[in-house]
């Protein structure tokens, strides 16, 4: 009976993966069918259409048939890009990379290999922040680290490959709030150990931070938070040298007064 019933189980699953797989060809067959007589450029203006009004789920079938309609052009180069584009905006994060590392592997010297940079740092940015909102109070830290590493990396690489890009400036100021933000939570943790007693964790991700992020705001706690831990150990060498890093780097701070509370300043400023 149990066998029967494992049986009955494993067509179903097999039933519905068929149906998902029909379906996916179903949409491919549809698609190719409506645009047998079009030309490149009539896909692409259907295509682009669709994307402007939101509608991403027929953009994206329309601009892979265009890529192999007019595959070898800048125009197939410009549906890959687009439908990055879509499937970003469309929230498919993971198809939008793939799309775009694809993109990057094939055309090394496609006049648009900054654009694909820039697009590959943005979806892994933050697929929530428009165009310069990452200006506003939002906390980076709180959001997953490996991709704000991975956004890092792009705008890293677009700048310094591209620096006369039309991107590299915001990328440029996306590196320095990046850098922020993965200095801010470093920090953060070891404000967490430092508050329960764990001094020596507390040195560990303080100095993570020092020697990762330079020139961040963060580190201003974070070499207060040194000086702290290796008191509290009876560290007086190390505590001493921290503290006068801390002071020859912020001679006016105000965390050797004021403890882990001083007047509110912004960690995100990029100044």
């Amino acid at each position: 009976m149990q066998n029967a019933r494992l049986s009955a189980a494993s067509r179903c699953v097999a039933l519905a993966a068929a149906a998902l797989a029909s379906g996916c060809a179903s949409t491919k067959e549809s698609v190719e069918d409506k645009t047998a007589g079009w030309s490149p450029n009539r896909i692409y203006a259907e295509a682009q259409d669709n994307d402007k009004s939101g509608d991403y789920d027929k953009a994206i079938p329309l601009y892979e048939t265009l890529e192999g309609r007019a595959a070898g052009t800048l125009l197939a180069q410009q549906a890959e890009l687009d439908k990055a584009y879509a499937q970003y905006r469309n929230e498919d994060k993971t198809g939008a990379i793939a799309t775009l590392e694809r993109f990057m592997r094939q055309h090394p010297a496609s006049p648009a290999y900054d654009y694909a940079l820039y697009l590959k740092g943005i979806v892994n940015f933050n697929d929530n922040l428009g165009f310069l909102s990452f200006l506003s109070r939002q906390d980076l830290s709180e959001r997953d680290q490996r991709a704000a590493k991975e956004a890092f990396e792009s705008f890293k690489e677009l700048v310094t490959r591209f620096p006369d890009s039309r991107y590299a400036p915001d990328a440029a100021a996306r590196m320095r709030y990046t850098i922020n933000a993965l200095a801010s939570y470093d920090v953060h943790v070891a404000r967490y150990y430092y508050q329960r007693g764990a001094y020596v964790a507390a040195i560990d991700r303080a100095q993570q931070a020092v020697t990762d992020y330079r020139d961040a705001p963060a580190l201003e706690e974070a070499l207060y938070i040194l000086v702290m831990s290796y008191d509290k150990l009876g560290m007086t060498g190390p505590r001493d040298d921290a503290k006068r890093v801390l002071l020859q780097n912020y001679p006016h701070t105000q965390y050797l007064a004021h403890g882990l509370n001083p007047p509110d300043q912004p960690w995100w400023q990029l100044w």
